[in-house]
């Protein structure tokens, strides 16, 4: 009896010491991990402390089994964590879930995590983890759910991934990396329980595995943006009735349809099918209407197909877009289209495609975008457009119309783009038209035979950025009424027969960016309002019959050929202006300027004695309510420097021109010098041209708590009911603008500067969309926004005031203070606020991505919008991934080096530095708002690069 209790008390101490053992080692696994890792202040690893009193189980990301002696999960997703993940993970031995995802890990990924054999699930994905795949994941037989994508891995794909003896794999993303080979996926592979393959955006070569036929519960597959070849594969997907989404676009395949869309027959719950870019040949087959009637997207774009538009693809009624461009269809446009009544979007450009735009299109009332651009269709636009409410887009160019613009399309009361350039249609502009007030974005009917004066009432299209009306037969005047139209940053009315003056309200406009008049009849001097303008940037007088002396500093003389009576001091080349006139002239200016200066003076004589006994009081009440425009409580606020309205006059010379820097959509920035030497930037709020609501010093205040290494910090605010104002720190280096587009033409950015900017604005979008006291979307991104202060870093400006969203509880709708305002600058808007959608993170993460597409390509959006083709994100995408190397060379050589002394390994590095910057341009650019990365996945990207060229 004595010897079994002895037996009990040791076992008791035994089992005592091995789960106190456990306990040690998982606790002192967790702190080893911790050691690599690297993280800001307040950051929830904080609460790892060996020395606290909080048992590990209890620490963040942590959850452990019911003894609380064992790690099962350990999740720090988006943790904003750096560093490397240490091999000593594997001692946590019990561990089945492991997400480090959405973080800057860098280094390789451990093999030694292939040797958790209880593991479950394993999520690595959006970090910066580079190298091969460990052969060591192979082993671990029990994974479900395996995400490593968004990385840059490189490699192979270990056989052992799928080939493992074991089939409990369901998820599978090794998505946008830089992973090579096949798919090692033969025969003797057993992935049955297989539902998601996401492989996008990588090097993958070869053919589709044919061993993928035996996963039947596949729902996701997804292989875009690769080097697949070898015809579409259709003796695997005839047998995945359980599909959903398929993505096979922008690889090499070839060959017919018909095949293919037979197999997909067997898939009744398919929703999308893409199968765009790349070398499909032959007809759309009329199988096609077999396909799924749960399909709502089919994008067949950018192949070599041929043959008409089957009438019978109008089966597919749940189709909400349908995209067939860029390819050789002929043939009309069948009626039958007007039956799939859920149609949002119709993309049939790019094709060979005759006759007439059928009538009934009408009748699809969900219609909101249809771009039947560059075809043969001939005849006239019809008036059933009046009846699409829901109409924001309509691309009609380089077509063969004829007849007038119907007067109809004056109730397409949301439009927002409309180009029917490069056709026939005559007559004069409609004035029922011209009021067409809802119009936003961009009117474009150039190019066509076009005549009469220009309605005055175009001046109601108060909220179009961009106006093409060039080369037509116009005639009469430039209606000054132009002038109303506020937002217009580009104005193109050359190649007509207008004559007469140029309207000095025109040069007046607050964006104008580009003007071109050229190739008319205009006559008399240019007004003193373009010359002075802070916004112009490139302008073209040539080929009239324009006169005087004029002054552009950055402008040079092909901008003014053609006008023999232009003269100018600063032009180089053309003639210098004859003063011998203002010799005979000049007395007279003299005698009325000394008599207004005698008559000023006698009627000062009586204020002088009254400013005497005000002075002492003007001193006591210069600053009250400077900074509050109902109460004086912003006065009162200890965190913002006191500098009165007065002070701001003084420190602009009077908010003088020469003292103007810049405009923007919200008003006029102007530098100044305080009293105590400090160098500002004011911008002033116009207060007359968009409404400015009462929130705005709430708004203020939440900004002024926004601080961030890469944002614009704001001194102090100035509200008045009738002067409103930022004090912002003045930029030595001007804007990005002023970098990418000099005047001597000559870039002075290198690439590792080129990528630090990038990085600098990735982090600051980043900080507003992530961790802002308020989430905020700048929706105004360009160049002429990023800052650059005196060692090159960039800072956003303009930020919260264009679009301000805030949440105040997770399930809130977001509340913008601007609802209604235009969303951003042509050429960066996001294509879903064409559609109606509201500002949004995703808007900005696009307008980022036109952004680096612009920095690397050097092209500027404006221009591919209204020339080449519709965005500068489809013209580089036609040149991916096949016709990029001219784009890197020249991107090279445009910028200078970072080292004179440049290898050959380095050259080839900066190459694949400028590809995959070009790569993540695209994937920022996409249509669908939802599969674009976040900006902390952009940061990290960019961050990558931007640390070791800076090592």
């Amino acid at each position: 009896m004595i010897s079994f209790f002895i037996f009990l008390v040791l076992f008791s101490i035994v089992s005592g010491d091995e789960n106190n053992s456990r306990n040690f080692n998982d606790q002192s696994s967790l702190l080893a991990f911790v050691s690599r890792v690297t993280y800001d202040p307040g950051n929830i690893l904080e609460s790892w402390n060996n020395s606290s009193p909080v048992h590990f189980c209890n620490w963040t990301g942590i959850t452990c089994n019911e003894n609380r002696d064992s790690v099962l999960e350990l999740d720090l997703s988006g943790a904003s964590l750096h560093g490397t993940i240490s091999p000593v993970i594997s001692k946590l031995t019990r561990l089945t879930v492991l997400d480090l995802s959405r973080n800057s890990f860098e280094g390789g990924i451990p093999k030694e995590i292939g040797y958790l054999s209880e593991l479950t699930q394993l999520s690595l994905s959006s970090n910066l983890l580079r190298g091969r795949i460990p052969i060591e994941l192979g082993y671990l037989r029990g994974l479900q759910y395996l995400d490593i994508g968004s990385n840059k891995l490189e490699g192979d794909i270990p056989t052992g991934l799928f080939c493992n003896g074991s089939s409990s794999l369901e998820y599978v993303d090794i998505s946008n990396n830089s992973i090579s080979g096949n798919i090692p996926l033969n025969e003797g592979c057993d992935a049955k329980e297989l539902r998601f393959l996401l492989v996008w955006s990588n090097k993958l070569t070869g053919q589709v595995p044919r061993a993928l036929s035996a996963s039947t519960k596949l729902k996701w597959l997804d292989f875009e943006s690769n080097f697949f070849e070898g015809e579409l594969p259709f003796e695997i997907v005839k047998n995945l009735s359980n599909l959903q989404f398929v993505y096979l676009s922008y690889n090499r395949f070839s060959g017919p349809l018909e095949r293919f869309f037979s197999g997909l027959t067997n898939s009744p719950h398919l929703q999308e099918l893409e199968l765009a870019g790349n070398r499909l040949s032959g007809k759309i087959p009329d199988i096609v209407r077999n396909l799924s009637k749960s399909l709502v997207q089919l994008h067949l774009d950018d192949n070599q197909i041929s043959g008409v538009i089957p009438p019978d693809i109008s089966n597919l009624l749940n189709l909400t877009l349908l995209n067939l461009s860029s390819n050789v269809l002929n043939g009309t446009i069948p009626k039958e289209l007007c039956q799939m009544v859920k149609l949002e979007r119709l993309y049939l450009s790019d094709n060979s495609l005759s006759g007439e735009i059928p009538l009934c299109f009408g009748n699809v009332s969900k219609l909101g975008l249809l771009d039947l651009s560059k075809n043969r269709i001939s005849n006239s636009i019809p008036d059933t457009f009046s009846s699409l409410s829901q109409l924001r887009k309509l691309m009609l160019h380089n077509n063969r119309l004829v007849g007038t613009i119907p007067t109809s399309l004056a109730q397409c009361v949301n439009l927002e783009i409309l180009d029917l350039s490069h056709n026939k249609i005559s007559g004069s502009i409609p004035t029922e038209f011209a009021r067409l007030s809802t119009l936003k974005l961009y009117l474009n009917i150039s190019y066509n035979h076009l005549n009469g004066p220009l309605p005055p009432e175009l001046s109601k299209m108060n909220m179009v950025l961009a106006m093409d009306l060039s080369s037509n037969n116009f005639s009469g005047e430039i209606p000054a009424q132009l002038g109303s139209c506020i937002a217009l940053e580009l104005l193109n009315l050359s190649g007509n027969a207008l004559e007469g003056p140029l309207p000095d309200s025109v040069g007046k406009l607050p964006f104008l960016e580009t003007f071109d008049v050229s190739l008319n009849r205009l006559s008399g001097k240019i007004p003193e309002s373009f010359q002075t303008s802070s916004t112009l940037k490139r302008l073209n007088f040539s080929f009239n019959n324009l006169s005087g002396n004029i002054s552009f500093p950055f402008l040079q003389i092909n901008s003014f050929l053609g006008n023999p009576g232009l003269c100018s001091r600063s032009i180089t080349g053309m003639s210098i202006c004859n003063n011998s006139r203002q010799k005979h002239s000049i007395r007279l200016p003299i005698l009325l300027s000394l008599l207004a200066i005698a008559t000023f003076i006698m009627s000062m004589i009586p204020v002088v004695f009254k400013s005497k006994s005000r002075r002492k009081f003007s001193k006591i009440f210069s600053r009250k309510n400077v900074y509050e425009e109902e109460e004086d409580d912003e006065s009162k606020e200890e965190n913002y420097p006191k500098v009165s309205h007065q002070e701001l006059i003084e420190a602009t010379g009077g908010f003088n021109s020469s003292s103007l820097i810049g405009s923007g959509h919200f008003g006029q920035v102007y530098k100044g010098i305080l009293k105590n030497n400090t160098k500002i930037a004011v911008k002033v709020i116009n207060n007359d041209k968009i409404k400015i609501t009462a929130s705005f010093n709430k708004e203020c205040e939440v900004l002024k708590n926004i601080r961030h290494r890469n944002l614009i910090r704001i001194i102090t605010i100035c509200s008045r009911p009738d002067f409103k104002a930022l004090v912002l720190p003045l930029m030595q280096n001007g804007s990005l603008e002023d970098h990418l587009y000099p005047s001597d033409g000559i870039i002075h950015v290198d690439l590792g500067q080129l990528v630090r900017i990038l990085s600098d604005v990735a982090e600051g979008l980043a900080y507003l969309h992530h961790y802002a006291p308020v989430k905020v979307a700048h929706c105004d991104l360009k160049p002429s926004n990023i800052l650059l202060d005196d060692e090159m870093h960039a800072v956003l400006s303009d930020f919260g005031i264009a679009k301000f969203v805030k949440e105040e509880v997770e399930t809130s709708p977001s509340v913008s203070s601007t609802d209604g305002l235009l969303c951003g600058s042509i050429g960066y808007i996001a294509p879903e606020y064409g559609m109606g959608k509201r500002a949004s993170s995703q808007g900005d993460v696009y307008s980022f991505g036109v952004l680096l597409l612009e920095m690397v390509t050097r092209k500027r959006p404006i221009d591919m919008f209204c020339y080449e083709n519709s965005s500068l994100h489809e013209w580089v995408k036609t040149q991916y991934p096949y016709k990029l190397e001219p784009i890197i060379k020249h991107t090279l050589v445009s910028y200078p080096p970072i080292a004179t002394n440049a290898t050959s390994q380095n050259v080839n590095l900066f190459h694949d530095m400028v590809l995959e910057l070009i790569e993540l341009g695209l994937i920022c650019t996409q249509h669908n708002p939802s599969t674009r990365p976040t900006m902390l996945d952009v940061a990290h990207e960019i961050a990558t690069w931007n640390e070791y060229l800076s090592s």
